[in-house]
């Protein structure tokens, strides 16, 4: 006889609902009142690194990884070779995911070609087989090609999502530009770097009326400016990731795993940036996974590219530190993680959900990781929740063990 568990699912308003079963399609059912359904999770910023740098991921790796976190849909940041700057480029990118993907993966166009922040990208001609456009990785240094690609992406109902930095205000730092910084000899990036593009792209937005969202805002000051900036009206949202929410730079180590841009920053960005989560400032939790080989990885804070990994661990970071610690409820978390993104990018969810086991806790442990990339500064806690299985249209796209 198949025997039924007991498990809950959040709705779109984040309220829970009467106990649901899997879907008789999966063929899989569980005896025990242990485990809890979601609906599959959506990260609108992840790097897959296809094509150009299969060495560090590829579609097919990351969407796996993503998979195990519990992730139905993602969405692909274009620093990648080619750029997806025109239709042809673009369309690399959709064969390979058309190929390999083992979730639903949207790419995002570039913003200008090959993200030199030169001339604008194919926007109107990519516009249908984009999420959104970015370039992401890079911020677009001039007013006006900012101005003129806000201008065409309101035309093309879509989204411009940005990277936000000013170029002039990095002076070759690599980490936050803190109390560590100083007392380690090593070069810091001001939070003004970030924080005054955030707000001119502000200005622009509130002038032409764009849809626009800030990628893995780190400082204090930004959450500020996009606060200010939702009061008047502004069409704007943001994302955080899990590591700036619960590290700073008290946290950093002399290794490449803590090394990201942005940077962790001081204890009073991270106050400030749970602040934004919990008065819903920030709108939704986006991981910034960002692989790379681990020869690349071992270099130094100094020496090691920007870049950590974070779908596999994304949810049980933030259960146990956010949840299980009383700061936002399960149902923020869930609608942080699966219903905000989908949202604001217009991301259907279909019949798709992932199973946990809550009260699991667990190691991290890099080398069990799907993903190529195996920097994380995680590795090594002790987490809450274990993703038991992840279901996409019906069909188990991962299941433990």
């Amino acid at each position: 006889m198949e025997r039924k568990f007991e498990a809950m699912i959040y709705n779109a308003n984040g309220m829970a609902e009467s106990p649901i079963f899997p879907s008789a399609q999966t063929k899989v059912f569980f005896d025990s009142p242990e485990y809890m359904i979601f609906p599959g999770f959506c990260d609108v910023h992840v790097h897959f690194r296809e094509p150009g740098f299969s060495y560090k991921e590829t579609i097919k790796t990351g969407s796996m990884a993503a998979a195990r976190g519990g992730y139905t849909a993602v969405c692909t940041m274009p620093n990648l070779n080619p750029v997806p700057d025109s239709a042809e480029h673009l369309k690399r990118q959709l064969d390979l995911i058309e190929r390999d993907a083992a979730i639903r993966v949207y790419p995002y166009g570039a913003i200008t070609k090959m993200e030199a922040g030169i001339e604008l990208a194919e926007l109107a001609i990519m516009a249908s087989s984009v999420i959104a456009f970015s370039d992401d990785g890079r911020g677009v240094q001039d007013d006006e090609m900012m101005r003129s690609a806000m201008k065409e992406a309101k035309c093309l109902g879509k989204i411009i999502a940005a990277h936000c930095e000013v170029n002039d205000l990095l002076r070759g730092g690599y980490i936050h530009d803190g109390v560590y910084a100083k007392e380690h000899g090593h070069k810091g990036i001001c939070s003004e770097s970030e924080y005054a593009q955030i707000a001119r792209d502000l200005r622009l937005a509130e002038e032409i009326g764009c849809a626009y969202h800030v990628c893995h805002i780190s400082t204090k000051e930004s959450v500020a400016l996009i606060r200010d900036a939702k009061r008047r009206g502004v069409d704007v949202t943001c994302e955080t990731a899990p590591h700036y929410l619960v590290m700073d730079e008290n946290d950093l180590r002399e290794e490449g795993r803590f090394k990201m841009n942005p940077p962790l920053r001081a204890t009073e960005d991270k106050l400030a940036l749970i602040e934004g989560v919990v008065d819903g400032t920030i709108d939704m939790i986006a991981t910034d996974h960002a692989p790379h080989s681990a020869e690349e990885k071992a270099r130094g804070l100094a020496g090691s590219p920007f870049g950590i990994v974070g779908l596999e661990t994304a949810f049980s970071v933030m259960y146990t530190h956010l949840v299980k610690k009383g700061v936002i409820s399960l149902e923020k978390l869930v609608d942080l993680m699966a219903y905000a993104p989908r949202r604001r990018f217009g991301i259907p969810l279909g019949n798709d959900y992932t199973v946990w086991k809550l009260d699991e806790q667990y190691t991290v442990n890099p080398e069990e990781f799907l993903s190529r990339g195996r920097a994380t500064p995680f590795a090594g806690e002790r987490l809450y929740g274990t993703c038991v299985m992840t279901v996409l249209d019906g069909k188990i796209v991962y299941r433990k063990d």
